[in-house]
């Protein structure tokens, strides 16, 4: 049967620059040449493929987005209902003001919040404001970020600056050489990177911007001692949670570790796929908004602030980060089991609500690739990351870690033998690589 997936995917290379608007969702990430690359439709935690062929995802769950899952009926019906009454128009729409006050209700040290579509935008909005409000330049940074110049910039003195945060290869081609030297990055869990970074651009480092935690828990009060060497140095503390936020309680992940910022950034499952993404953040700090030139036609579109809106609403109601974690811990532990039975080496890392394993071999990739490939004959859009969604129930994640005991127990026969293993295609990058035709 032909992958019409992929049959489409080379016609889009052809239009579109790498093939697609996301690198997360290449298929070159996932399976080169074989990857169903684009879906039909998606509802629940099941993805139809243009083939009509059905998957669990395991995969990311729309990249981490959907933590009610896929095609919620709560929020489409609240979306439908805006939509009939009109998504854009001259004024404001009131449900602006109402997300506004659930995230600062949620967040009782923020005063006041602005909104955007992207987590990207919202990166480059609360910089703006910090900025404008601090009057340094520099900024110290941990994790990942997004796309904008102010970010990629880590890049110009070394192209492979960027390298340990998260994404390897991404380079320097395109970023306005005036950003040179005005962004610092520093290690998670080393409080000195960050300390020789102030005493290296004394009195000139006003921003530290990181993600409270993605792969690996704060050790030694480190989100504290953050904090205290950035109010020591005078300089704006802003907590990225786009990835993290509302997947492991209701609002940051900064409440559960109870180190509270100067300003805090949300996206992703906000909105639970729908574009909506806010920076909140202290009045003194978020008035600054209003001296600086931050402004979008499209901020105001009205079906992301209904999709925020009725999320928050859902996710208080059900108590969907209780579950999240607690099908997390299952997942792990059944990771360990699979692992454990058929000799496999892994390492187990991340937040209950966002687990994830790492092959550990030196040929890791190859394991990588062979995996999603099968896991994929089994009807799974899987990789070793994950992201738990409220519509996943044991049945599923039963089955699931059925078939990673299976796939587990083929790794295990082929390196046993010290055979290759069979992959079909290329085997899966995890850098920004040129698509060529």
């Amino acid at each position: 049967m032909v992958n019409l997936g992929q049959k489409l995917l080379k016609k889009a290379q052809k239009i579109i620059p790498g093939g697609n608007q996301l690198l997360s969702k290449r298929s070159e990430m996932f399976l080169p040449n074989f990857w169903p690359a684009y879906y039909n439709y998606s509802k629940g935690c099941v993805v139809s493929d243009l083939n009509n062929k059905r998957y669990y995802d395991f995969a990311g769950m729309g990249v981490t987005s959907c933590v009610l899952g896929y095609a919620d009926a709560d929020i489409n019906k609240a979306i439908i209902k805006g939509l009939k009454k009109g998504s854009m128009s001259t004024l404001n729409s009131p449900e602006e003001v109402d997300l506004a006050n659930r995230l600062i209700k949620i967040h009782k040290w923020a005063d006041m919040a602005r909104f955007s579509k992207s987590g990207g935008e919202a990166c480059l909005i609360a910089i703006r404001i910090a900025r404008a409000f601090v009057k340094k330049e520099k900024i110290a940074f941990c994790g990942y970020h997004g796309w904008h110049d102010w970010y990629m910039a880590a890049n110009l003195g070394n192209t492979k600056n960027l390298d340990e945060q998260l994404l390897p290869g991404l380079g320097n081609k395109g970023i306005s050489k005036s950003f040179k030297n005005s962004i610092h990055s520093f290690n998670y869990n080393d409080i000195n990177s960050l300390e020789k970074i102030f005493k290296k651009n004394k009195n000139q480092i006003g921003i530290v911007i990181m993600e409270p935690m993605r792969f690996t828990k704060p050790k030694n009060n480190f989100l504290k001692n953050v904090k205290k060497l950035a109010k020591k140095n005078g300089a704006i503390l802003i907590f990225d949670e786009i990835t993290c936020g509302f997947h492991e309680n209701l609002g940051g992940l900064h409440l559960k570790f109870k180190v509270t910022p100067d300003m805090a950034i949300f996206g992703k499952a906000l909105g639970n796929g729908y574009p909506i993404s806010a920076v909140i953040g202290k009045k003194k700090i978020m008035n600054f908004a209003q001296r600086t030139f931050i402004s979008s036609t499209m901020w105001t579109e009205r079906l992301g602030f209904i999709a925020g809106v009725t999320t928050l609403k859902k996710m208080k109601k059900l108590n969907v980060q209780k579950k999240l974690i607690s099908l997390g811990k299952q997942i792990k532990k059944g990771w360990i089991y699979a692992a454990n039975k058929h000799d496999i080496k892994i390492s187990i890392s991340g937040l209950d609500s966002l687990p994830n394993f790492r092959f550990d071999y030196a040929n890791k990739k190859e394991i990588s690739t062979f995996f999603t490939q099968e896991m994929l004959k089994l009807g799974f859009l899987a990789k070793e990351a994950l992201a738990m969604t409220y519509v996943y129930n044991n049945k599923i994640i039963k089955k699931y870690l059925k078939s990673v005991e299976l796939v587990f127990s083929k790794i295990n026969y082929y390196h046993k033998k010290k055979l290759k293993l069979p992959i079909k295609g290329p085997l899966k990058h995890s850098t920004l690589k040129r698509i060529t035709f």
